[in-house]
């Protein structure tokens, strides 16, 4: 079974949370290889929600993590924070909203748009489909490739959003949209497409109707594993999420874990129940995108 950490932030964060990181690597027996040169780190980063709505990732989170990892690879690693366009956001916008423009020149690190990027076409099989991406040579060329995610509700049949998710912005294609009907195995067939080597969950404020503050940090290199713990967070059954046993069936991941940390339960006590209004909001969006308006109103 995939080891997953669950460690608790500080009250006082701000805070340098590399200690946070560094705490959640150890305990999954996690180490950087000295021999890396080049790194890509691939944040949540939701249209233009800032990090204080609980829906993207702190920026100042990925300034520790780019922090310790030149500490314990070396100062002249290069490092890329990904991300491409979507049918109602723009790279460009985004980073610079989102404060990653500043942080890229103030760590002296590149910010690279997907969907601009040079890429290869790739041929991948999923749960008896067949697909083809567009997959950046920036993911494809990195010694080492990060996932940073959140825990968040989505519409059904997917439930949660995470870091078997995140992935789905590594696709460049910007009308993402016309994957919706298929969106379990078309996540999957990603992360057959594009294997990240650990995967990292910055959970310090979680999304709700009203954002809450719940301190959580995880980290495991099985994304699967990490997506089944947030789902039990959030309130959700894993064995019940379709996709995971696709991930599992297709080998990127098992939805079995030791957890190792803080217990489980201390932050799934925290964590904001999905409410009415957000079912209803759900119940609402997947009728959207069944009678074929998603298109015309721009939803990803």
């Amino acid at each position: 079974m995939s080891l997953v950490s669950f460690v608790k932030v500080p009250k006082e964060y701000p805070y340098p949370t590399k200690q946070v990181i560094s705490e959640s690597l150890q305990l999954i027996d996690y180490s950087f290889d000295k021999v890396v040169k080049k790194v890509v780190i691939k944040p949540n980063l939701c249209y233009y929600l800032d990090c204080s709505t609980g829906q993207t990732t702190d920026p100042r989170f990925v300034v520790d993590l780019i922090d310790l990892i030149r500490e314990q690879i070396a100062s002249d690693v290069e490092i890329s924070i990904i991300e491409s366009d979507a049918s109602a956001m723009r790279c460009k916008y985004t980073f610079r909203m989102l404060g990653f423009e500043k942080l890229a020149q103030e760590k002296s690190v590149r910010l690279v748009n997907l969907s601009e990027d040079e890429n290869d076409c790739v041929d991948v099989q999923c749960n008896g489909n067949r697909y083809n991406f567009m997959v950046p040579r920036v993911i494809r060329d990195a010694d080492l490739k990060i996932g940073i995610s959140k825990i968040k509700y989505t519409v059904d049949p997917i439930k949660l959003t995470c870091a078997l998710k995140n992935m789905y912005g590594c696709n460049p294609y910007p009308k993402k949209y016309k994957y919706h009907p298929d969106l379990g195995n078309v996540i999957v067939a990603l992360n057959k497409a594009m294997k990240f080597n650990l995967f990292l969950i910055e959970n310090n404020i979680a999304s709700g109707v009203q954002p809450r503050k719940i301190g959580l940090a995880m980290a495991s290199r099985d994304p699967v594993a990490i997506d089944a713990a947030a789902a039990r967070i959030a309130w959700l059954n894993p064995n019940k999420i379709k996709y995971f046993q696709v991930a599992e069936k297709e080998g990127v991941g098992r939805r079995a874990f030791v957890a190792r940390g803080m217990p489980l339960d201390y932050f799934r006590a925290l964590y904001p129940k999905k409410t009415f209004k957000m079912k209803m909001k759900a119940r609402a969006y997947k009728l959207v995108v069944r009678v074929g308006l998603g298109k015309k109103l721009g939803l990803e």
